[in-house]
């Protein structure tokens, strides 16, 4: 190992001077050269050709394991450590990609409001003008979706819910929370994308009730709706009930505030 060392970095230092500080000699150092490659060196270099020729078909998604499986279904007898042990010599990792969860349904026959909030994001008074959208967190037991409401003036939550279904209940009661708290005045608008959720009579009914102004973004247009929630992380939460307990405690809702706060 001192040997290989010294030969991948004889470039950079002396060699003398590497022996010496690696307590080699330097005859023992050139005569290792001469040498031929051992039959285990020559068995590792084909072995590291075939794993990184996999990892690179896979797009760099395949580890261990997946390797090891391709390998043997190849005919070649190899163990996992030493699959292990060849990824580290290479430096290869697999790069798993992020789930990804559909949260907007706009192929829907519920009405569709205009897009009263024309991309105006900023120069608003406190409860005038929100933004709501749902988000997911990926769990052991399944995904956990987040609806949450947003004042413009502010930028911050105001109301939020979760559940494991989605479904107009989740972005109600969202709304609920976020009214019940900050009791807003007549007219605030309330803006969202084009989803079945917030298209459906239950949210478009509990408008209503609130005296709120309902406002889409236009079909398939981020921009129309650039300030909702920002993308959830990669970790992977054990269980609901704790990603619900960790969630109330990072981002705690904020104290009611009357309608002409600051």
């Amino acid at each position: 190992m001192r040997y290989a060392w010294i030969e991948q970095h004889r470039d950079d230092y002396a060699v003398s001077r590497m022996c010496r500080l690696l307590a080699v000699s330097r005859t023992g150092f050139l005569q290792w050269r001469r040498r031929p490659p051992s039959a285990r060196a020559q068995a590792n270099a084909r072995l590291d050709a075939q794993v990184a020729a996999l990892h690179a078909a896979s797009k760099s998604s395949y580890g261990r394991p997946r390797i090891v499986h391709e390998l043997r279904a190849q005919g070649l007898q190899v163990g996992h450590e030493r699959v292990r042990r060849s990824l580290q010599r290479q430096a290869l990792r697999p790069v798993y990609k992020r789930p990804y969860r559909v949260t907007t349904d706009s192929h829907h026959g519920q009405p569709v409001a205009s897009n009263v909030l024309a991309r105006q994001f900023d120069g608003w008074a406190i409860n005038r003008a929100w933004v709501c959208d749902i988000t997911y967190l990926h769990t052991g037991e399944g995904w956990l979706y987040l609806a949450a409401v947003m004042d413009l003036a502010s930028r911050r939550i105001v109301g939020w819910s979760m559940s494991p279904r989605l479904h107009a209940d989740l972005v109600c009661q969202a709304l609920k929370t976020a009214y019940v708290r900050r009791k807003p005045p007549p007219g605030v608008i309330l803006h969202s994308d084009r989803g079945s959720q917030y298209a459906s009579a239950q949210h478009r009914q509990l408008l209503n009730d609130f005296r709120m102004q309902q406002s889409m973004s236009g079909r398939a247009n981020c921009w129309d709706n650039v300030p909702s929630l920002p993308p959830t992380s990669a970790h992977r939460w054990p269980r609901r009930t704790g990603t619900a307990i960790a969630i109330a405690r990072t981002r705690p809702l904020p104290r009611s505030r009357p309608a002409s706060g600051p």
